[in-house]
């Protein structure tokens, strides 16, 4: 029986495994074994899902980096060794790689600490097909509805829309308009968000079907936390962690009886 060596596999095979090792070993492990290894790694397909979480921008100057866990210090440490890199620009790194994906990004974890508005939108035309987006309003200048609201309106594939360290006021807009434009949307993320009366209306309203609800750290009274119990009836994930405002007990815990994961702090 004959038996064929990894480095002779179609690209498109080659890449159908790659796209899944992960960005740090596309980068730093698989280009540097072989030639047609290294060729695979240019295959749009292998760019599907972009992490840069853990990597995270210093304000001052955008060319240095600041890194959240031990994971980011050594893919970082690794790129400048390995690539010669004297200074590392996060934002160089970011368009770099949305280019190479080709549109073929559909998750896309972008740092924790926020990047800069002209960045955010560039990645935002380069990956139309996005599914999975998790970003902070941190760093962006202009408006930051007006830039959600943009977002929303290009990416229709959305299943998935995170925004840490939430500081928009406007949730109400934002769920509306997630409801008119993203027909696939499954989840919403909005830490440190304020849900009152119109909040909890707009969720009810505009994401009924919503599957996951992560409004941890936020400000949500019991009542408004009530008319989400029942409103959003096919609820499969909601974590009100570390929110005020609102006390757990049995009554509400019988409301949540059929989600599957429901998280808070008594």
């Amino acid at each position: 029986m004959e038996i064929r060596k990894w480095e002779d596999l179609p690209e498109d095979c080659l890449a159908n495994v790659f796209r899944r090792v992960g960005m740090e070993s596309l980068l730093l492990d698989v280009p540097f074994v072989c030639k047609s290894w290294y060729r695979a790694t240019l295959n749009p397909f292998c760019w599907e899902r972009l992490d840069f979480y853990n990597i995270m921008f210093a304000p001052k100057d955008y060319l240095f980096y600041v890194i959240f866990d031990d994971d980011g210090v050594r893919m970082v440490h690794r790129l400048m060794v390995e690539y010669r890199i004297k200074e590392f620009s996060v934002d160089s790194m970011i368009k770099f790689l949305a280019n190479r994906s080709s549109g073929n990004c559909i998750v896309l974890d972008l740092p924790a600490n926020g990047c800069r508005e002209e960045v955010f939108r560039f990645v935002i035309d380069k990956c139309p097909a996005l599914r999975c987006l998790s970003f902070s309003c941190n760093l962006f200048k202009t408006d930051h509805l007006s830039i959600i609201q943009e977002l929303i309106e290009k990416c229709k594939h959305l299943e998935f829309l995170n925004i840490l360290d939430f500081t928009v006021s406007n949730l109400k807009e934002i769920v509306a308009k997630i409801g008119r434009n993203c027909q696939h949307i499954r989840g919403l993320g909005a830490p440190f968000a304020y849900i009152g009366e119109e909040e909890a209306a707009a969720i009810v309203t505009n994401l009924p079907n919503i599957n996951y609800l992560v409004l941890t750290h936020s400000r949500i009274d019991r009542k408004y936390l009530v008319e989400i119990l029942q409103g959003c009836k096919r609820l499969f994930h909601l974590d009100v962690s570390n929110c005020s405002g609102c006390k757990i007990d049995d009554k509400l815990l019988e409301l949540a009886s059929h989600i599957h994961t429901f998280k808070y702090e008594v």
